[in-house]
């Protein structure tokens, strides 16, 4: 079994606030992907609902997403978007 970690982190944006919601993540992209343990963190959008955006991460240990979630710019996203978005998220490990 992998000891990779992947995350799904589901946002929908409340009426009228997606682009700040899409803006708020997509800032917080680049300064992500430069940390240690970060193997992928892309932002999908769905297709057939505009307001609903997913972040796709898979992190090297449960060690690295950790150190994510203490960088300024993570504690950035989460304060612009907290007001603005219903947020999921599922932690996941690989399976087969």
């Amino acid at each position: 079994m992998s000891s990779i970690l992947f995350v799904l982190a589901t946002f929908t944006a409340k009426p009228g606030h997606a682009q700040q919601v899409r803006e708020a993540i997509t800032r917080a992209l680049a300064p992500t992907r430069a940390e240690q343990g970060c193997i992928c963190y892309d932002l999908l959008v769905d297709n057939s609902n505009d307001h609903r955006f997913v972040l796709k991460e898979e992190w090297q240990s449960k060690a690295d997403l950790n150190a994510h979630f203490l960088t300024e710019h993570f504690k950035v996203m989460v304060e612009c978007i907290t007001p603005l978005a219903e947020v999921e998220i599922a932690e996941l490990n690989f399976v087969a």
